[in-house]
């Protein structure tokens, strides 16, 4: 009865957020928070402890839907032009959101994990705000997602590096060992899906529905637990079965059915979380918090408008790459859920809670409006006028000639034709005008 209450309640505020076109992320962790034990402002008393397991098929159906999206048609069709915009976008901030991690003092580890909050986007809420804004025909929309399919690919490999640094291991061979482990996974895997999904494919040759779905929710769970029993972490493992089946020809039905999967046991993960969360730790974060959001806010626009120059777009275009890539959220949140695992700096789990309250609202918010901030702060391109010519001359000659145009279509009414001192006078006038705006000009 408690759990269905709090799902009532989500939905209520759901429905408020969809309104000002919030993301459900920001409203289900509110109302975890609201209902944590920490909290005291809910009226029914409720364990997360109940829930965390149906939260563990949240995380792995949504790493299991992003490679189920993955387009490697785009990846493989366009690498290059692809990695020089993502690669300059992580890079970026990554790179400064390392370095920030590090002035933070919390340790190594733990800015690796900072990096990675808030150096990666959501990818599930950028398609979703480009599909709501319609945005999808945009100029910057291919430059937007070809940059989300590097994120796509940088988290596999990402994830398989954070998972032998959370794994404890210090010797360098036992490290260089996981990592080859790692390495060679993703290589094999990335490679079936390429190359092999024809054999995937022939597994879900059949017409039941809810053998169908057996079947893939099985392999995601299979898979996950292979990458848990392999050190690379269940999230990568969940992540490249979806990129294998989202090869095959039934990739579409699977979509189909997974969706609506993922998104009632992902609301199950971000409550859980919620429910984790502390209201009175927020304060000991809060500084650093804010000090997060505005490198993300600072770095965002300094990338957006480098992916609009490397793919000669305008600086009006910079801006609305900037917005929409800008929108953080469930992989902070997975992140926090490994590093406390892994028995990481506990301040970690109430800065990804209040970073992505924060990012999940103003991000969304800023993507809105974002081509009215484009339009208020950039002024459109002028087309600078041809050397020497007046318009005032242009507009005049132009008269003449479609007088004289007129009097060669009509050629049989001679008393149409208009006479040469006509046209004289009309060319005079407007010599003499042109004249007349040097002169004020000059003067």
């Amino acid at each position: 009865m408690v759990l269905g209450a709090l799902f009532v309640i989500a939905y209520g505020l759901g429905r408020l957020g969809k309104l000002v076109k919030l993301p459900a992320i920001p409203i289900y962790m509110l109302v975890g928070l609201l209902a944590s034990p920490h909290t005291g402002f809910f009226p029914l008393n409720f364990d997360s402890g109940d829930i965390e397991l149906i939260a563990i098929f949240g995380l792995i159906l949504l790493l299991f839907n992003l490679g189920l999206e993955f387009d490697q048609d785009e990846f493989f069709g366009n690498a290059g032009r692809l990695l020089i915009s993502g690669g300059t976008y992580i890079v970026l901030n990554m790179g400064m959101g390392f370095l920030f991690g590090e002035l933070v003092g919390w340790g190594t580890r733990e800015a690796l994990i900072i990096a990675g909050m808030v150096g990666t986007s959501s990818s599930a809420i950028i398609t979703k705000m480009l599909i709501e804004l319609g945005r999808l025909a945009n100029n910057e929309t291919p430059a937007i997602l070809g940059a989300t399919v590097i994120g796509d690919v940088f988290i596999a490999i990402y994830l398989a590096i954070v998972s032998v640094v959370l794994s404890g291991k210090t010797e360098f061979w036992p490290v260089v060992l996981q990592l080859s482990i790692a390495a060679v996974f993703l290589v094999v895997m990335f490679a079936v899906a390429r190359w092999g999904a024809r054999l995937f494919s022939a597994l879900f040759r059949t017409r039941d529905d809810e053998l169908f779905t057996i079947l893939f929710f099985g392999l995601a769970l299979l898979f996950a637990g292979l990458g848990e029993l392999i050190g690379v972490t269940d999230a990568i493992g969940a992540f490249l079965i979806g990129l294998v089946l989202g090869a095959t020809r039934f990739s579409g039905k699977i979509e189909r059915i997974s969706i609506p999967l993922r998104d009632v046991f992902a609301a199950f993960f971000f409550l859980n979380f919620g429910l984790a969360l502390n209201i009175a730790e927020f304060g000991s974060v809060a500084w650093l918090v804010i000090i997060a959001v505005v490198l993300t806010v600072v770095l965002n626009v300094i990338s957006g408008e480098l992916i609009a120059l490397f793919n000669r777009l305008d600086a009006r275009d910079g801006i609305n790459i900037a917005a929409v890539l800008m929108n953080r959220g469930e992989f902070t949140l997975i992140l926090a859920t490994l590093s406390l695992a892994a028995g990481l700096n506990q301040k970690l789990e109430p800065f990804a809670g209040l970073y992505v309250l924060i990012m999940a609202i103003l991000g969304p918010v800023l993507t809105a409006n974002s081509e009215r901030i484009g339009a208020a702060l950039i002024r459109p391109r002028r087309r600078p006028s041809k050397k020497g010519r007046n318009p005032v001359l242009d507009e005049e000659i132009g008269l003449v000639d479609a007088v004289t145009s007129g009097q060669q279509s009509d050629e049989g009414d001679p008393q149409d034709e208009p006479s040469r001192e006509a046209v004289d006078r009309v060319v005079e006038e407007a010599m003499r005008q042109a004249g007349a705006d040097d002169s004020r000009k000059q003067n």
